[in-house]
């Protein structure tokens, strides 16, 4: 076998702390290699023409590149070789910038480390084998999960490219968050006036199904064909003939549900529209606070509704849907502020969150746009807001920043001032962390124009005091306690991962961090992707965002799922675990630990089963083969014999 080893500069990255012309030139004395050189970039344009060069002049049959990590340039380099007429998998990629330049400043031990790095590459290199991967037609339909507004532009976006989309949201209607919010920062643009449209055109698309009140019951199958399985919640309201007329509303004597549209301020009825914008339009009973539910009698809206969409037999149902791509933007949760005991949410009305404050500012509001206390329904005076409550703090496990705290607190104390001309905001902050476009001009318009007072501290306790609220805190820049007494105390709690996030990544079989959103591929070049061919991420599911990053991301995965979409047929990966039916002992341990699903019974002749490994859904993760006790399954592209003969060339 003909190798060549081509080891890479980059720059000082890697030549920096390891002598890369000595390393060649080691290279060269291992069997099997016919040329070996260092070269400045060999990931530019110049330097892959060379590595094509060096395989046509030296009739080379395999390469390997020592330079930075496969995750970043192994894919580059595979298409290198394919040019020059190799198989691309006769490639292998021994990383000595991660693992050795970057690691250390000892240049000769550094050297000895990237040599034997380079060996177990070629060691390993001599029992690759060629690799042809398959060929599957694409079913060119996109899932959008979730209706914020992230999911929103995704689905938008796809079905403007004329594709079929099918949008699970499991509230009721769509929208998310951001239909909760009064105006956004820092234009003060109405938040309804901005997302309503885009709405209505998610429910106007012909080519956009919608299922709200629904969630993903499982999902099966790869990229280009998934099966998805939807359980359709029972509303107990035919939405088929349902025309929203709100007379069922207007009727029901159930008077005392807690609103959560509006966050628990206000109660509605048992049977209620979330709120005047919805799409879907319809009505939904709460069988937990319905009489006909709790009590066996009432049925006022059954002979009330004119339509006759009353069903209190509805049960849920499975709707099935296939799909080639998954978009996921299944947004995010608030910090539950009750765990801040010290701050006494929870236990004073006159101490709410953010998000609750806002529904107050609204004109859709439980006070009809105007401020008032929930305690008493008088108007605040003294406002203090408090920042980071539930971000940047590692003793609750959210040592994370939220991102948008400091601008909401920011837009909510400018729109206090616009509503109560006479009143007074104070800021407790830990630093103001404003980094997006005209972001730091509209905090210091809030503190120049507004006159909202800063306060650089965190606060240590919020108790009463006969019926205003007292917050006790710490002005850093003063060096001296401070003590405000307030009417009304808004806590901008922080950003958390969806409840279920969790859940649904092992149905979608995508990674999470420790906090519980979703990963990317790559942080920098694979942003919308998912370790899942064929599964996206848009907004804050992915982490901390507002409303721009998110609508931007929407777009980018909708792009991504376009660009799949532009094939008739996709390429899958040959690097999969194949079974060997003369050792296979049937004992489905390898069935038992897939991750993916990917392996099932083969029957064959005399009821004899075997382990056969799906290569549409085998993402390549090894679990099988490290578990099969018999050794009857092995990875392509990474086999016993491969990993072996690295390790033995490392001890040698």
């Amino acid at each position: 076998m003909r190798i060549g080893v081509f080891v890479c500069q980059c720059g000082t990255n890697i030549a920096g702390t390891v002598d890369t012309e000595a390393v060649a030139g080691e290279a060269l004395t291992f069997a099997d290699v016919a040329y070996a050189t260092s070269y400045m970039y060999t990931c530019s344009e110049p330097g892959q023409q060379e590595i094509q060069r060096a395989v046509r002049e030296h009739n080379l049959q395999g390469v390997v590149v020592a330079a930075c990590s496969p995750r970043m340039h192994e894919p580059t380099f595979r298409r290198a070789v394919a040019k020059a007429g190799l198989n691309r998998y006769m490639f292998e990629m021994a990383n000595i910038r991660e693992h050795v330049s970057w690691i250390g400043n000892d240049r000769a031990a550094n050297t000895r480390k990237a040599v034997d790095l380079v060996r177990m590459a070629v060691a390993k290199l001599r029992f690759n084998q060629p690799l042809i991967p398959l060929k599957m037609p694409v079913n060119k339909r996109v899932l959008v999960i979730g209706g914020g507004v992230a999911g929103i532009q995704a689905a938008l976006d796809c079905a403007e490219g004329e594709l079929d989309v099918v949008m699970v949201e499991r509230r009721p209607s769509i929208g998310g968050k951001m239909a909760q919010l009064d105006k956004t920062f820092p234009t003060i643009d109405c938040s309804s006036c901005i997302l309503g449209p885009k709405m209505v055109d998610v429910s106007q698309k012909e080519n956009i199904t919608l299922y709200a009140a629904s969630e993903i019951e499982s999902i099966n199958g790869y990229i280009g064909n998934f099966t998805v399985q939807i359980r359709k919640k029972a509303t107990y309201v035919d939405w088929e003939t349902c025309t929203g007329c709100g007379l069922c509303m207007e009727k029901c004597p159930s008077a005392k549900v807690p609103d959560a549209f509006n966050e628990g301020l206000g109660a509605i009825k048992a049977i209620n529209i979330p709120f005047p914008q919805a799409i879907p339009r319809k009505a939904g009973i709460d069988p937990l606070h319905c009489r006909h539910f709790t009590r066996g009698k009432c049925g006022v809206c059954s002979k009330i509704c004119p339509a006759k969409a009353i069903n209190f037999d509805m049960q849920d149902a499975i709707v099935t849907e296939e799909v080639g791509a998954i978009i996921v933007a299944t947004g995010y949760d608030l910090f539950d502020h009750s765990t801040y005991g010290e701050y006494g949410a929870g236990r004073y009305p006159d101490v709410i969150s953010g998000l609750q404050y806002e529904r107050i500012l609204s004109a859709s509001g439980p006070f009809g746009g105007h401020i008032r206390r929930p305690s008493d329904g008088s108007e605040p005076k003294d406002i203090v807001f408090i920042a980071c409550v539930g971000s940047r703090d590692p003793s609750v496990g959210r040592p994370y920043c939220s991102g948008v705290c400091c601008m909401y607190i920011a837009k909510q104390a400018i729109l206090t001032r616009d509503h109560l001309p006479e009143s007074n905001s104070y800021v407790f902050y830990m630093d103001i962390r404003a980094p997006g476009k005209n972001y730091d001009e509209f905090v210091r318009r809030a503190q120049e124009e507004y006159g909202v007072q800063y306060i650089r501290g965190r606060v240590g306790k919020v108790y009463p005091r006969g019926n205003r609220m007292v917050v006790q805190g710490a002005d850093t820049l003063l060096g001296v306690q401070v003590e405000v007494e307030a009417d009304l105390v808004v806590l901008a709690t922080g950003i958390e991962a969806s409840a279920g996030a969790s859940d649904l990544a092992e149905k979608l079989r995508i990674s999470y961090d420790q906090y519980g959103f979703y990963m990317e591929s790559h942080p920098k070049l694979r942003p919308v992707e998912t370790n899942t061919a064929g599964v996206y991420l848009a907004g804050a599911c992915q982490g901390p965002k507002d409303i721009p990053s998110s609508v931007a991301q929407g777009s980018a995965a909708a792009a991504k799922v376009q660009a799949l979409f532009a094939r008739d047929t996709i390429e899958t990966n040959p690097q999969v675990a194949l079974v060997n039916e003369r050792a296979c002992i049937a004992c489905a341990k390898c069935i038992q630990v897939c991750p993916f699903g990917a392996i099932k019974w083969k029957e064959l002749r005399g009821d004899i089963l075997k382990a056969e490994v799906l290569p549409t859904v085998c993402q390549g993760c090894g679990l099988c083969n490290a578990t099969c006790p018999s050794k009857a399954i092995q990875l392509q592209h990474s086999t016993d014999n491969q990993i072996l003969a690295a390790v033995n060339e490392l001890c040698a």
